[in-house]
């Protein structure tokens, strides 16, 4: 489908691309991954004939339809629904041709075809789509012009999957959904019939989508079988067998380096002296494995504060006189790491912002420690950075009166070295502008960090990086994020914003998924029962089903540990009682016997206390669903 042969391209006085080659085979699903800057766009560019090779070339299969989506927001008056059936150009044009055709033999051809690309389908497949996008039937209809661009970017990548082209080339296709549509974009390009090529930051995304990897690094591009978790462990086994080598070549050539040094002068030695000078040179010098540097983030630990840091009793958050959210009830300890769940609109940034202390709430009361330090992070904060200053000035600004060497060290806590640190803002990078934001935000040690799509400019390793700064970290952490990895990670708490409430989610992201894909079943299936009778009230069944299943989830876990713990003990108890069967214990020294059944004892009363805990889970989780049948 895709044949990159021994490209060569330029840019900007830099080598992107060194004699570069892959194949991409119809039908594959490939993850293209290198760091920010490596050239994966310029890549996408160069398949779509936008950048011309210095050398080598790319062809793509003759009469292949390549798509991808469009760079521009689709803008105007037109229904979302027709903005993205008018995507499929072909059938575009032969509905607007049957309108005036007059040859019966035309007329018959164009209906064939119309039959042959699933036309009659069309509009049920484009409203599939948007609906899993987040665009419910009432909005499909509206115009483009009622949408901000976040949401027009959604129509555009709509349209990019309604057009099923047979190579489909996304980069960054999550930026602008929210968690519910990136887990409905990840099952739907799993199923995708055509060849895909996606650039993405999202691990899960790569692990549940793709089957190959193709690394663009130094110029190179390399293939990988299967998905990300798999390139990630097998690179990292080529690194170490690499290094390996190296410091075999290293010894080797320090040993012939030796007998040369001791023998070059000696003339009964001389003859084997030039032939081991002969063999250092057809060995060629030794080539280091040198790795990317990884980039580091380093959160400052705040001081303790007696719990809760932060309360809201009956509160009510809006815009004006709109309230968004109600009936707000919540606290937040030192110790919480809480992501946010719900789709975009439905109040997340909202309730952010009030616990930011950036919008007051409208009534209610948000009581927190005088002392409390919180540290907001939003993703539009970026436009507040002025180019033409460095995050040094920047930084050097917030921390007024600190000496250079604090203002330089806090700086270099989240990767800006001396020279990065006086670079204009305009020259840095998404990433490095991202990490800015981090380190003003953390400038005070805050003790609430809250992060509002804290990973849009991140590639994996800054993402792996962040999480693991932020479970180093010992203050609270309220998340905001489409990123499942970043969320199943670092938060131990749901909160789940929706119909205009925010409450806790009693289960873990996995819950929350089935309960997104037992909704999308209810909708297909009224959908396609056309709202007869009843099929309100039977929604209503499913989805209280899924609900209570949510509920329950807690319990389940619980009976699920006591379970294992149990299990554990059986074994020990078992190895011990074959143990101190063993006629040849015996003739050991009796302070072992002693503390064999000294050991055995501990192990069958916390076998009992075991067997008590698992009976009382079970019987706690059966009463449960007892009362939700």
């Amino acid at each position: 489908m895709l044949h990159v042969n021994d490209l060569v391209f330029r840019f900007g006085g830099r080598v992107l691309f060194d004699h570069a080659t892959i194949h991409v085979a119809t039908g594959q699903k490939v993850g293209l991954v290198g760091r920010n800057g490596a050239g994966k766009s310029t890549l996408f560019k160069l398949v779509l004939g936008e950048l011309h090779a210095d050398g080598g070339g790319v062809a793509v299969r003759p009469r292949a339809r390549v798509g991808r989506v469009a760079q521009e927001m689709p803008e105007g008056g037109m229904a979302l629904i027709d903005c993205v059936l008018a995507a499929d150009g072909e059938r575009t044009g032969l509905l607007a041709e049957a309108d005036v055709a007059t040859d019966p033999h035309r007329i018959a051809e164009i209906h064939e075809r119309l039959a042959a690309i699933d036309a009659h389908t069309a509009t049920a497949r484009a409203a599939a789509i948007l609906a899993g996008l987040g665009f419910d039937a009432e909005t499909q209809t509206r115009p483009l012009s009622a949408f901000s661009g976040g949401w027009r970017m959604r129509v555009a990548l709509a349209a990019a999957l309604f057009a099923r082209p047979d190579l489909l080339l996304l980069d960054e296709p999550t930026n602008h959904l929210d968690l519910e549509a990136t887990l409905w974009l990840q099952s739907y390009l799993a199923g995708y019939p055509g060849t895909l090529v996606v650039i993405s930051h999202d691990r899960e995304l790569l692990n549940e989508v793709v089957n190959r990897i193709v690394h663009l690094d130094g110029g190179k591009l390399v293939a990988y079988g299967g998905n990300y978790d798999d390139f990630e462990r097998t690179r990292r086994e080529k690194l170490e067998l690499a290094a390996k080598a190296y410091a075999k070549q290293l010894e080797q050539r320090r040993k012939i380096q030796s007998f040369i040094d001791r023998f070059r002068a000696k003339a009964t030695k001389a003859a084997q002296a030039q032939s081991r000078i002969k063999m250092l040179e057809r060995m060629g010098p030794a080539v280091p494995v040198v790795e990317e540097r990884a980039v580091s983030f380093d959160f400052p630990d705040p001081e303790g504060l007696s719990p809760p840091i932060l309360a809201i009793e009956g509160g009510i958050a809006g815009y004006g006189d709109h309230a968004v959210l109600r009936n707000l009830n919540l606290r937040i300890d030192m110790d919480d790491r809480i992501a946010l769940l719900g789709a975009n609109g439905n109040g997340k940034s909202t309730l952010a912002k009030v616990l930011a202390g950036r919008l007051p709430l409208m009534a209610g009361t948000l009581a927190h420690s005088p002392k409390l330090e919180v540290g907001y992070f939003a993703q539009h904060q970026t436009e507040e950075l002025i180019g033409s200053r460095s995050a040094y000035a920047h930084m050097a600004e917030v921390l007024k009166d600190a000496p250079e060497a604090k203002v330089r060290a806090h700086l270099g806590r989240f990767g800006f070295e001396q020279e990065r640190a006086d670079v204009p803002v305009d020259s840095l990078s998404g990433g490095e502008k991202a990490r800015l934001l981090f380190a003003l935000m953390s400038r005070s040690a805050p003790h609430l960090m809250i992060l509002d799509e804290p990973t849009n400019h991140l590639d994996i390793d800054a993402r792996q990086a962040l999480v693991a700064a932020l479970n180093a970290y010992d203050g609270a952490v309220v998340l905001v994020s489409h990123d499942p990895h970043l969320i199943e990670l670092v938060a131990d708490r749901l909160w789940l914003v929706a119909d205009g409430r925010a409450a806790p989610f009693d289960g873990d992201l996995a819950d929350y998924r089935r309960l997104l894909l037992e909704r999308a079943r209810e909708a297909r299936r009224d959908n396609r029962s056309g709202n007869r009778a009843g099929a309100v009230s039977r929604k209503d069944e499913r989805r209280a089903a899924a609900e209570a299943r949510a509920q329950t989830a807690p319990l389940r876990k619980k009976a699920e540990r006591a379970e294992k713990v149990l299990d554990d003990l059986q074994r020990r108890k078992t190895h011990l009682t074959e143990t101190l069967a063993d006629p040849g214990l015996y003739r050991e020294p009796s302070e072992k016997v002693r503390r064999l059944r000294k050991e055995l004892a501990d192990i069958e009363r916390a076998v009992a206390e075991a067997e008590e805990e698992w009976l009382s889970a079970h019987e706690a989780l059966e009463a449960a669903r007892g009362m939700n049948d």
